[in-house]
């Protein structure tokens, strides 16, 4: 197995995440005085957080076409559902986009499960 060419950015995507949402989450709590909106972005900011860490974590490891396909999959569920949910309690935009990004994220463990019995 080789190092994937993807990796790095995978894991430097994944890291800027978690600091998105560090500040997500630190504004939630002190410039939103709505509660639906401020729950919302602790929700972006939580999911935003989680994957970002499992990206950092996942993509430094050796290349597998599953796993790779799996965490690309998982940065682009969190950009919609993270995303959809941020646009929407900042900017009042619609949060349509999160059911897909959530349906995506799931599917995206589900195939890293499938990796990790295929080892």
């Amino acid at each position: 197995m080789q190092r994937s060419t993807h990796g790095g950015w995978l894991a430097a995507a994944g890291a800027v995440l978690a600091a998105l949402a560090i500040a997500a989450s630190a504004y939630a709590s002190h410039g939103i005085a709505d509660g639906d909106a401020r729950g919302n972005l602790q929700t972006a900011s939580l999911y935003a957080f989680a994957h970002g860490a499992v990206l950092v974590a996942l993509a430094q490891a050796p290349a597998r076409r599953l796993r790779g396909l799996a965490l690309g999959g998982l940065l682009l569920g969190t950009l919609l559902f993270a995303g959809s949910l941020a646009a929407g309690a900042l900017l009042g935009w619609p949060t349509r986009l999160a059911p897909f990004g959530g349906t995506l994220l799931m599917a995206s463990w589900l195939l890293l499960a499938v990796d990790a019995v295929r080892r």
